[in-house]
């Protein structure tokens, strides 16, 4: 599904008379910004530019930038260092910032549509509607189904000072924001390049991030349920703190197995364990969620992916916690890699990083 809130920029607008446009998909996330160039030509994507800048702690926590400075500088740092001319830029949104609802309204003609959707999202949207930006995405209609059912609409809304504060940020790099995505459906577009085989399967899209983890569970090209919960990588870094007595940055490179040599071993493997735990049982309370609300809701497997994806021992946790196959995302599976900078085994090892970058890089202005 290709989401964007086009009553954001007016660009959008006038973009509708000019020629498809690519995107340079640059994902801010609270540890790192990640930027991604893809060429598209004869029905296929090749990747042009991959790149990725850490951020120093207490930069952004918890979604919510504590220093506008320096995230500035870090994009720019970005795309001067990956040699990137394309200003055009897709951006995306999560966490508590953001609402995605499935909601059901009667058969109607598209023009009473975004009205209905509007005063619906007023039942369900934990924000004054004057603070939201909203958008909505009407889902195929099921082919086993009654044809006087009601439709089915994925309702997005996200918080008009969250987009401002991300659309001046990349401004004040210099960069022109086109595209406002959510980080879930960005993964989505990504699976949909690099998984055509499975795109009849019932998949969890799985980014584990630093300070969130957004969970999309799809099937058919439609999502059927979203959630984004307020756990991450950073429970890593906090837990081998506080159990090892270590500095954040020492912890930051014990979780990334920078210091494996130098970390007590058992008692690191048990602190990882408690955390992978804690992460897996979230996401299975989601899948069950989602069980108990849907109809045909068995999972076929369950695809990793965000900074966090590789810390050792979490897919073989969620997977025997799952009872399903549960693999790292590949966002380069399909997309031809050989004209890259990049050396090939540090971009397979790089790749789960990349998975929101790649889905906002295949967007285009005025694409849905």
């Amino acid at each position: 599904m290709l989401t964007s809130f086009k009553n954001i920029f007016e660009t959008d607008i006038v973009s509708l008379l000019t020629p498809r446009r690519q995107l340079v998909g640059l994902d801010i996330g609270s540890s790192a910004i990640k930027l991604v160039q893809l060429k598209e030509s004869k029905g296929r994507y090749f990747l042009q530019k991959f790149g990725v800048k850490p951020l120093e702690p207490e930069v952004i926590v918890d979604g919510t930038v504590m220093d506008e400075g320096r995230v500035v500088s870090a994009i720019r740092e970005l795309f001067d260092e990956s040699n990137v001319k394309n200003k055009h830029v897709a951006i995306s949104i999560s966490g508590h910032a953001v609402i995605v609802k499935k909601i059901s309204l009667p058969p109607m003609p598209d023009d009473e549509l975004e009205g209905q959707v509007r005063l619906a999202a007023e039942q369900y949207i934990p924000f004054d509607i004057n603070e939201v930006n909203i958008d909505f995405h009407v889902l195929p209609p099921d082919p086993s189904g009654d044809a006087q059912t009601d439709m089915s609409v994925i309702l997005v809304a996200a918080k008009k000072d969250k987009i401002n504060e991300l659309t001046e940020l990349v401004k004040g790099a210099g960069l022109i924001p086109m595209v406002m995505d959510v980080d879930a459906f960005a993964i989505e577009n990504m699976h949909a390049v690099n998984y055509p085989m499975a795109q009849e399967e019932t998949t969890a899209l799985v980014n584990v991030g630093a300070s969130v983890m957004n969970v999309n569970i799809i099937r058919g090209g439609v999502s059927l349920f979203t959630r984004d919960i307020p756990l991450g990588g950073n429970r890593y870094t906090e837990a081998i703190q506080r159990e090892m007595g270590m500095s954040y940055e020492e912890a930051e490179e014990v979780k990334k197995g920078e210091r494996a040599n130098e970390a007590g071993g058992a008692q690191l493997t048990n602190v990882i364990d408690s955390v992978n735990a804690e992460v897996a049982s979230e996401i299975a309370r989601t899948v069950d969620y989602f069980k108990t609300s849907t109809s045909n809701a068995d999972l076929d497997r369950v695809l990793v992916c965000g900074g966090v994806a590789r810390i050792r021992g979490l897919v073989q946790q969620l997977g025997d916690r799952m009872q399903v196959p549960v693999e790292l995302a590949n966002p380069f599976g399909e997309i031809d890699t050989s004209g890259s900078d990049f050396d090939q085994d540090t971009l397979a090892d790089m790749a789960p990083l990349a998975a929101v970058g790649v889905g906002l890089a295949l967007r285009a202005v005025g694409d849905r």
